[in-house]
């Protein structure tokens, strides 16, 4: 109503260069983070002589996160297609981002070291690079692309409902 009285009216533009860079804008679009808790043994051991001698064992209660989503630098004006109100997008694939461990939330549960050898230093390093490793693997083994795909193809849509398209395809 109050565009009519001014005579000013609101018009968006949706060309196809536009909608790209705004997409594009949007870099990277993180729309899962999985949070687990996962148990992890290290050790390192003497083919001679025996654990309680020359033996070294940790077990760590590690919590970590892993973040998934889209990359839109990667989105090419090939991939969106636009005919008036309708739009076809080729989205990105879905990338893992970051696995991380919460060091507040981690725990060493036990460490059992020979009486003959000192503690080694970088073993409780080398477990939590083998936690993060273990975690990502099992986001995705759950399907973490997956649903960072599809909540992915739903905020775009969302985006590109409020930007007016009637008819969006997201792939």
């Amino acid at each position: 109503m109050w565009s009519a009285a001014t005579g000013r009216t609101l018009t968006i533009d949706v060309s196809q260069p536009t909608v790209v860079d705004r997409i594009q804008r949007l870099q990277r679009l993180e729309t899962v983070v999985y949070t687990m808790d996962k148990l992890v043994t290290g050790a390192k051991e003497s083919a001679i002589l025996p654990d309680f001698l020359a033996g070294d064992r940790l077990l760590m209660m590690v919590h970590g996160d892993v973040v998934a989503g889209i990359d839109f630098s990667n989105l090419k004006s090939g991939d969106i297609k636009v005919e008036g109100r309708r739009i076809r997008l080729h989205l990105p694939a879905a990338q893992v981002f970051a696995t991380r461990l919460d060091s507040a939330k981690t725990r060493v549960y036990s460490r059992q070291t020979g009486l003959l050898v000192p503690t080694d230093p970088n073993l409780e390093t080398q477990v939590r690079q083998e936690a993060e490793r273990e975690l990502q693997e099992a986001a995705l083994a759950d399907g973490i692309l997956r649903t960072a795909q599809q909540n992915a193809a739903s905020t775009i849509s969302s985006l590109l409902q409020g930007l007016g398209f009637e008819k969006i395809d997201c792939d």
